[in-house]
Parts: C-alpha cells; sequence; structure tokens
C-alpha cells in the first residue's frame, strides 16, 4: 500500500513538471514566434458583433499586439516556471485551461495582426458546430453511464439526418421531420440495445455493424432516390429566434441567444440531463447500474429495463443531432454528412468525464477549433486551417494519457449483466 502511495505522489510530481515545461513552451513560442516581426504600433482589431446582427451590437476592440503578446508569453512562462517547481496541486486542470485560453488568445492576436478578425461572429459559429458534437456526446454519455457502451453514435446521427430530411420534404413540416429522426435514432438503440443486453454481443462489435448499416443504407437511398427525385431531398429549415431582452445583451447575446432550436434544445438538455443524473432518484440507478450492477439488482433494480431506457433515449437524442445537419443547417440531407461528429462526440464525453457540463466545454473545444481554423484561413494566415483543427484531438490525448490524472468512466461501461 506504501509503495503505491510512493508512485502515485511520483507520478503526480512527474506531471506537474511536464506541464511547467509545456507552459513554458507555450510562453517562449508566443515571445520568439509570435512577437517576430511586430511594432509598437501594430494593432489586432476584433469585431464584437455577428455579422448581420442588429441586436447587441458592440464597438470593435482594437489592441496593441506587440505589448499584449508579451504579456502573455511573460505570463505563460512565469506559470510554467512556477509550475515546474512548486506546482498548483488540484488546480493543475484549471491552471491548463487557463493557459490554453491565454495561448488561444495570443495566436487570435498574431493573426489578426494588422487585420481584423470577426472574434463575436467565430465564437457563434462555435456554438453551432458545437451542437451536433455535443448532443452526440449527451447521446452517449447516457449509454455509458448505464454500462453499455454506444459507438453507434455516429450511425444514429446519420440515419436521423436522412430520415428528417425524408419525412421533412414530403410533409413540408419540420417538426415532422424532426420527430421521424428521433424515432430513427431510437430504432437504431433499441437494436443495439437489444443485441447488447439481451444477447450479450460485443458492444463495440454491435455499434459497429449499426454504423456500417447505416452509412450504407442512408448512401444507397441517397444514391437512387434522393438525386434523382429532388422533392425528397428538400426539407424546411428551422429559423434563428432572438429571444427577447437576452439578445440585446452586448456581445454575449448575438452569440447564445439569437439560434435555432438546435442550440437552444442542446442547453435544454444540458439542464435536465445534470439535474436528472445527479438530483433524481432515476439518475441515481441509472448510475449504479452502470457503477455496479449486481449491487443495483440486490436493492431490487431493473437492470435490464434501466439499461434499455438509457440506450433509446440516448439514440433518440442521437437523432435529435443528426436532424441538425439536414433541418438545422443545410435544408437537405448529403451523403456521409455528420462526417465523424458522431464520434468527436464520444471523445468529447470521454474529455468531459462523462458529465453534461464537462461533454458540453469539451465540445465546445471543438467547435471552437472548427472555427478557428475557417476564420484563420478567411484572413490568409500562413499556418494552414488543418494544424489547427489538430489541437483539440492533440490536448485530448494529451489530457486522457495522464497528463492531468487521466479520466475514470463507469466501472461497469462495456460489460454485460449476468442475472443470477
Amino acid at each position: 500500500m506504501e509503495t503505491k502511495t510512493i508512485l502515485a505522489k511520483r507520478n503526480a510530481s512527474a506531471r506537474e513538471r511536464v506541464a511547467g515545461l509545456i507552459f513554458v513552451c507555450f510562453g517562449l513560442l508566443v515571445l520568439l514566434v509570435f512577437k517576430n516581426g511586430l511594432t509598437a504600433n501594430t494593432l489586432s482589431t476584433f469585431g464584437m458583433t455577428p455579422g448581420g446582427v442588429t441586436r447587441g451590437v458592440v464597438a470593435d476592440w482594437q489592441i496593441q499586439s506587440n505589448l499584449a503578446l508579451t504579456i502573455c508569453g511573460v505570463v505563460l512562462m512565469l506559470i510554467g516556471a512556477f509550475q515546474f517547481l512548486s506546482g498548483f496541486g488540484r488546480a493543475t486542470f484549471s491552471v491548463l485551461v487557463s493557459c490554453c485560453l491565454i495561448f488561444v488568445f495570443a495566436f487570435l492576436l498574431y493573426v489578426s495582426a494588422d487585420k481584423r478578425l470577426n472574434l463575436a461572429g467565430m465564437l457563434s459559429s462555435a456554438v453551432a458546430m458545437a451542437v451536433p458534437i455535443i448532443l452526440g456526446g449527451f447521446g452517449g454519455l447516457l449509454c455509458e453511464r448505464s454500462g453499455v457502451v454506444n459507438v453507434a453514435i455516429e450511425g444514429m446521427m446519420l440515419m436521423g439526418a436522412m430520415l428528417g430530411a425524408v419525412f421533412g420534404s414530403i410533409s413540408k413540416n419540420i417538426w415532422i421531420g424532426l420527430g421521424a429522426a428521433m424515432i430513427g435514432g431510437a430504432l437504431l438503440a433499441t437494436v443495439h440495445a437489444w443485441l447488447s443486453i439481451k444477447y450479450k454481443i460485443n458492444q463495440v462489435i454491435s455499434g459497429t455493424v449499426i454504423n456500417i448499416f447505416s452509412t450504407g443504407m442512408t448512401s444507397y437511398i441517397s444514391s437512387m432516390y434522393l438525386q434523382r427525385y429532388q422533392n425528397l431531398n428538400k426539407t424546411p429549415r428551422f429559423p434563428n429566434v432572438s429571444i427577447p431582452i437576452l439578445a440585446d445583451i452586448p456581445f454575449i447575446g448575438p452569440i447564445f441567444f439569437n439560434n435555432s432550436l438546435f442550440v437552444y434544445g442542446m442547453f435544454l438538455l444540458l439542464i435536465i440531463l445534470q439535474f436528472a443524473l445527479f438530483r433524481t432518484r432515476w439518475g441515481l440507478r441509472l448510475r449504479s447500474v452502470g457503477e455496479h450492477p449486481k449491487a443495483a439488482d440486490t436493492l431490487g433494480i431493473n437492470v435490464f429495463k434501466t439499461r434499455y431506457q438509457a440506450v433509446i433515449l440516448g439514440g433518440m437524442i442521437a437523432g435529435f443531432a443528426g436532424a441538425y445537419f439536414s433541418l438545422g443547417s443545410v435544408g437537405r440531407f448529403d451523403e456521409g454528412m455528420t462526417a465523424g461528429k458522431g464520434f468527436i462526440g464520444l471523445a468529447a464525453m470521454n474529455f468531459g468525464n462523462w458529465n453534461p457540463v464537462g461533454t458540453m466545454l469539451a465540445g465546445l473545444l471543438f467547435g471552437f477549433a472548427d472555427s478557428m481554423a475557417t476564420s484563420v484561413s478567411v484572413l490568409g494566415s500562413r499556418i494552414p486551417g488543418q494544424f489547427i483543427n489538430m489541437l483539440p484531438y492533440i490536448v485530448t490525448m494529451v489530457v486522457l494519457a495522464g497528463l492531468v490524472g487521466g479520466s475514470v468512466g463507469p466501472a461497469a461501461s462495456g460489460t454485460p449483466y449476468e442475472k443470477e
């Protein structure tokens, strides 16, 4: 026992030193690379209102690039030196997040030097791009909290996107399309639950089969029918709706309170899931089934019923996430249009430590990276957008590899329950 304690302390000390070196490297990169070629008169201009918005308007924000970058670089190096020599202890993760934010701000100063970057527009786009990732993460979270691994989130989203487009086009009613998308996700989830819970098939294999089925089926229907009969693939979209008073809040209002149903649904689901999982008897039972199903069964909790409920609800959320692409974004279905967002949602769930709030924050990180890559490409930066898209994945691998202690999922996740 003492040996394990000593090893744990040594590992924690090693992580603190590595984190300190990373912070120092961030600071050196800012001071030696980002400041290179800038003068005292160089200005970075940030637009504080998304384009086309007339509510919550804020004037542009101008910053002296050279001075601001110097401050960012010095702060990063000081934090890194303290982390290496002493460490922030349990606050290491918070410090890491703060340093990443400082570094991102420094990068934005660098790419917008003598240029104008619409910061508010980039953040608004980041929220929209994060929606399917976060919703996919919520669907996977419900499943894994009950003890069922669901890698089929991507397939459920893809099927939801297609069904939403088809039924929305036929009925000319976006609500019917949305209902069809959620039902499609629920049906695939029922198949996954049936195979995983009743027949105890390997859950990863079951999910992979559903993904292959969804990809093949949606591609076949798209090529054989939707491309030939355009009236089956032209659905109305959910419009952006401004929330009175809240949409007029400077800077924040246009970003968060001038959006479509899917953004508001995402925030509503966050509140519901956070409360239901950690403040209700149902949530306690669901989590107990995912942690120790035998003990839960002993207390009279129906393990199989609880897992079926969680997986089907997760499938409905995945179908809702898929509908975002056809009913909330482009108004049609295209082959493979989910583009792996379901898998990224599972990574966000893992990064967020199987917690709704953590999943949302991780999803916003991925969405922000996509939005920043697009904005930087428009500005004509020398740094390719693909490298920027890599950043959140690199951060995820570093965190999950144990830089700050790693993350641990539900104990019984992926393990079929054998009732005695």
